[in-house]
């Protein structure tokens, strides 16, 4: 028995079309493309809201970020103390590994009786991160450059590492640059 080009026997009984309603396809059709498109203005819509808004503690963190150098330029030691954790560690080159907030009172405060002021060149917020750069100033005008980056909880600083840059490290090292 020959076969068919449609792939039945010729002797057998020939299969009927179904029926193509073209109302169920065309209504699917437009269905899908209704979903299609509500699915990118939701991207679309998400993507804008995620670059336009800042988050509340962004605003709050970069104003505690703030708060730090100022302390240091009014020498309010009760106003830094007010934005430290109180499980707060510092770290930096000059032998600094994680210490606890007592030690970073007695090791690091003093600075603030030979800070001038802080410009702060770079301040940049991400969620509970902050990385600050500054050009710091002595009383005596020496130059110290370093950049910070601090880890906040809550709008508190939880951590602070110092990374030295050109000058003189901090207000209180005696070594000449």
């Amino acid at each position: 028995m020959p076969i068919h080009q449609y792939g039945y026997r010729a002797t057998e009984r020939s299969p009927k079309p179904q029926q193509f309603d073209r109302s169920d396809s065309h209504r699917t059709m437009k269905t899908t493309k209704l979903l299609a498109h509500l699915i990118m203005a939701w991207i679309a819509m998400s993507a804008i809201a995620c670059f336009a808004q800042k988050p509340a503690d962004v605003g709050v963190n970069e104003m505690v970020i703030r708060k730090y150098y100022s302390a240091y330029e009014k020498k309010d030691w009760h106003m830094l103390e007010l934005i430290l954790a109180d499980d707060f560690t510092f770290t930096s080159p000059a032998g600094d590994d994680h210490i606890d907030l007592k030690l970073y009172k007695e090791r690091c405060w003093p600075n603030a009786e030979n800070t001038r002021k802080f410009d702060l060149e770079k301040v940049i917020v991400a969620g509970d991160d902050a990385y600050v750069t500054y050009n710091g100033w002595t009383n005596d005008g020496r130059l110290f450059r370093n950049t910070e980056h601090f880890k906040l909880r809550d709008g508190r600083i939880i951590a602070n590492e110092c990374f030295f840059g050109t000058g003189i490290s901090f207000p209180n090292n005696r070594a000449k640059k």
